[in-house]
């Protein structure tokens, strides 16, 4: 997990980073729309060490603008389905929780290709990229029969210095969590030219989700428990009793592949010129 942290931190240089460079390339501008699918996956306090346990499918659009042939950005929607659960990942199965999620993320991102790339070319037509960037993300933690976590109250932020009851911290305002949240996005990929207008990318994204209740996961058992705060009985309604982290966040992951069409905009020097890609098809 501290790697994958440090990982974010590089994912925002990568962005920043190429909003500088972008604005000294003065070559083709060129748009690209189109669509992902691929195999989506929670990590966190039920699943804190195994990619792709119990993954999900998993899609999206997405908007690409080229401001030359190494720098791109890109506007993205992903619809991420998630799912955790104590028995399948093997970490905490006394606890006897799960969960699933679907979550909305928007994303805006700096893609850096390792090689000069243009859809459309065969001699710059494939190339290794890092991107990253920042989302905002929607989520709804659900049990498996439907029910919103949220609204049973399956987990709290704290206890008051008096070993408050749920009410209590129902009253101070430490029971609800926000569904809204930012993440940082960032990873790896490598695109394909496949003719002269259509562009195939396959990329691995991790997402640092800036919550920790993707799983409604967090903190201490409420003191007040049901069937799906505590469906093993572990806490036997002793205070303080650890339910889960309330120190790292939640992480998601999107392994997919997309396809995109590209349209040539209007204005700019145009990379396209058959002088510069000899074997432009």
């Amino acid at each position: 997990m501290k790697i994958l942290r440090k990982f974010s931190v590089v994912a925002l240089i990568i962005f920043f980073g190429g909003q500088f460079f972008a604005q000294k390339e003065a070559c083709a501008q060129v748009m690209e729309v189109g669509g992902s699918i691929g195999l989506s996956y929670y990590m966190g306090d039920i699943n804190p060490k195994k990619p792709f346990n119990q993954s999900k499918l998993g899609w999206g659009v997405l908007v690409r603008f080229y401001g030359g042939t190494r720098w791109a950005f890109r506007l993205a929607y992903s619809n991420l389905q998630l799912a955790g659960s104590d028995k399948e990942s093997g970490y905490r199965p006394e606890r006897g929780l799960s969960f699933t999620n679907n979550v909305h993320d928007v994303a805006l991102v700096a893609e850096f290709n390792f090689l000069d790339y243009f859809t459309g070319s065969k001699r710059n037509g494939l190339t290794p990229y890092l991107f990253g960037g920042i989302s905002v993300l929607m989520f709804n933690p659900k049990a498996e029969d439907g029910t919103e976590l949220c609204n049973v109250l399956t987990d709290v932020s704290g206890y008051n210095d008096n070993n408050g009851t749920l009410e209590d911290n129902i009253n101070n305002g430490n029971a609800k969590y926000s569904k809204v949240a930012v993440s940082i996005p960032f990873g790896i990929g490598a695109k394909y030219s496949l003719s002269r207008r259509i562009g195939l990318a396959l990329e691995w994204r991790w997402d640092l989700a800036l919550t920790d209740w993707l799983d409604d996961c967090h903190s201490y058992y409420p003191l007040q428990n049901n069937a799906y705060s505590d469906p093993t009985g572990f806490s036997n309604g002793s205070p303080y009793i650890q339910r889960g982290s309330a120190n790292d966040y939640d992480w998601y992951g999107y392994l997919n592949l997309s396809m995109t069409y590209k349209f040539n905009l209007p204005n700019g020097n145009d990379c396209n010129k058959r002088e510069r890609y000899k074997n432009y098809n």
